[in-house]
């Protein structure tokens, strides 16, 4: 892997951390001001905003990633900048018009989030406030989205990731402060105090927008596109440049959808499968729990191949644009064995600590501790899923498969659109979460078989490792389970937030401890990231090839 692919990797998988990371603590004073009530009403408009922004982007900022990266690469400086002024114009008409049909058809989607009536104090036009606030978000930030998209495209990873951090910092003093206002001081009640921590995603995107104005003032001196060109122009018309732009960014609105997909088919489904199985009292908060607060501590790992497919595009385009093939190979199969490196354990983690880390986040009983336990157990593995999907997605768009990408994504949500109103019925929070792992399962074999037919891929080695892996990760396990039972005597993580995080901390520092002695004694993470490890770190024995 080359060195500014793992710098890119770095910086955006830092920045993608950090924003992450802001985005699950400040569930945690929210929590405690809106419970499972207000949780239930924030997703109910916000999971309706993500899918109209993904629409509403069209794919365009990781396809004019690739766009840009592919031209550049020819030394076509124009034809990348004549693609970045158009495709703002886009991202502003595609973002007012996804605004005004979410504003407006806010009613219809608000019934069908509730079941098709008022659930547990929340009313249709509870519901319809929150979404038209958090729709206005729309006019901002797909142009925001595209910005990021360029930059990357020249793999430049700083002014996003920045961005993100700022976009998020912002957006969370903006929420919090609201929210703490409007319910403390002022009293003007639940659903207004929502309806404000939604909006609080455009006050996000502005600044977001100011720290990549900052960047592009300070870099368009010597920004790769500014440059005279040093191949020939392709002279590409409009119609030519945005046919191939939509080849590339078809495939990115379905596989870009993915998460948001499956969360939005459980917001419109499980309250109403709940409610038809006689589960109406509980229905609502296990909604929240499972599609919110859960979700959130879940896609913590997921963050990392996130980062990962973003950088990993441009360079396999690169290589098979070049076509040096063992090198993209060797992109493929290093970026795959980190992945499943780091996420392995740190789900195995999560799901062993499943009591303390919901009870150190989401103490409160108004979140019920017991249930979101149980539902962050069963979820913690999907994370693997997730996190091989996108990486297995920027794959295919990289080699230039993109269709099957987009055939993986729908494959999987048939089976989740099929299966998930019945395993509801029959096992509640857990049919969902059991629907969605079908369906990624069912993708990820779809893609792996594509991504080896097409880039002549061997998972050989891959799967040697990957149960070595799994195998590491469950020593480190039991090494976990063992700790929490010993602190058990002196320490009980039920007892509040404080003695949950004590317990999380000292289990989850001596379990990784334990993984990662484990790994170097085998020689494994010399196996994994070579030359790149300090030398005291490559002492290890050998690992079977």
């Amino acid at each position: 892997m080359s060195s500014k692919l793992l710098r890119g990797t770095f910086v955006l998988t830092l920045g993608t951390y950090i924003s992450r990371i802001l985005g699950m603590v400040y569930l945690i004073p929210f929590s405690i001001m809106v419970g499972a009530t207000g949780g239930a009403l924030f997703q109910y408009g916000y999971n309706q905003y993500t899918l109209f922004l993904n629409i509403a982007t069209m794919g365009f900022p990781a396809a004019v990633s690739k766009f840009v990266s592919k031209y550049n690469s020819k030394g076509d400086y124009e034809t990348s900048r004549k693609m970045l002024k158009a495709g703002m114009s886009v991202m502003l008409v595609t973002g007012m018009i996804a605004f005004f049909i979410l504003y407006l058809s806010a009613p219809f989607f608000a019934e069908i989030s509730l079941g098709g009536k008022d659930n547990n104090g929340l009313t249709i036009d509870h519901v319809v406030y929150v979404i038209r606030m958090v729709s206005l978000a729309l006019l901002v930030v797909p142009i925001m989205s595209l910005v990021r998209g360029f930059f990357q495209g020249h793999q430049m990873m700083g002014p996003t990731a920045v961005s993100q951090v700022v976009e998020q910092i912002v957006r969370i003093i903006f929420l919090l402060s609201a929210t703490f206002l409007i319910l403390k001081v002022l009293n003007g009640g639940l659903v207004i105090a929502v309806g404000y921590a939604t909006f609080a995603a455009l006050i996000g995107a502005f600044g977001g927008l100011i720290v990549l104005y900052i960047y592009w003032n300070k870099r368009k001196g010597n920004l790769l596109a500014m440059m005279p060109n040093t191949g020939p122009t392709a002279d590409l018309s409009y119609k030519k440049m945005f046919f191939e732009l939509f080849s590339y960014a078809a495939p990115y609105v379905f596989v870009g959808l993915a998460i948001p997909l499956y969360n939005y088919i459980d917001t419109n489904t499980f309250n109403k499968a709940m409610i038809e199985a006689g589960h109406q009292a509980i229905s609502q908060d296990m909604m929240a729990i499972l599609t919110l607060y859960v979700q959130k501590l879940v896609m913590i790992p997921v963050s990392l191949a996130t980062a990962f497919g973003l950088t990993l595009i441009p360079t396999i385009t690169e290589s098979f644009t070049s076509r040096n093939y063992k090198l993209l190979n060797q992109q493929i199969n290093q970026s795959m064995q980190t992945i499943l490196f780091l996420i392995i354990p740190a789900v195995v983690g999560i799901s062993v600590l499943a009591g303390p880390v919901y009870t150190f986040f989401y103490g409160s009983e108004s979140l019920h501790p017991e249930l979101g336990k149980d539902i962050l157990f069963w979820y913690s593995p999907v994370a693997i899923l997730f996190s091989l999907f996108t990486v297995n997605a920027a794959i295919l768009q990289g080699i230039n498969k993109q269709k099957f990408a987009v055939v993986s994504l729908v494959i999987g949500v048939v089976i989740k659109l099929v299966l998930n109103v019945p395993l509801i019925k029959l096992m509640q929070a857990d049919g969902a979460i059991l629907a969605t792992a079908l369906g990624y399962t069912a993708s990820l074999i779809y893609g792996f078989t594509m991504i080896k037919r097409h880039a002549g891929y061997s998972y050989k080695i891959l799967v040697k490792r990957g149960l070595l892996m799994l195998l590491l990760s469950a020593v480190m396990g039991i090494a976990v389970k063992v700790v929490q039972w010993v602190l058990s005597f002196f320490i009980s993580f039920e007892d509040g937030q404080l003695h949950a995080a004590i317990v999380v901390l000292i289990a989850a520092v001596i379990g990784g401890a334990v993984y990662l002695y484990c790994a170097y004694r085998l020689g494994f993470l010399q196996k994994i990231f070579g030359r790149r490890l300090p030398g005291f770190l490559k002492k290890g024995r050998h690992a079977a090839e």
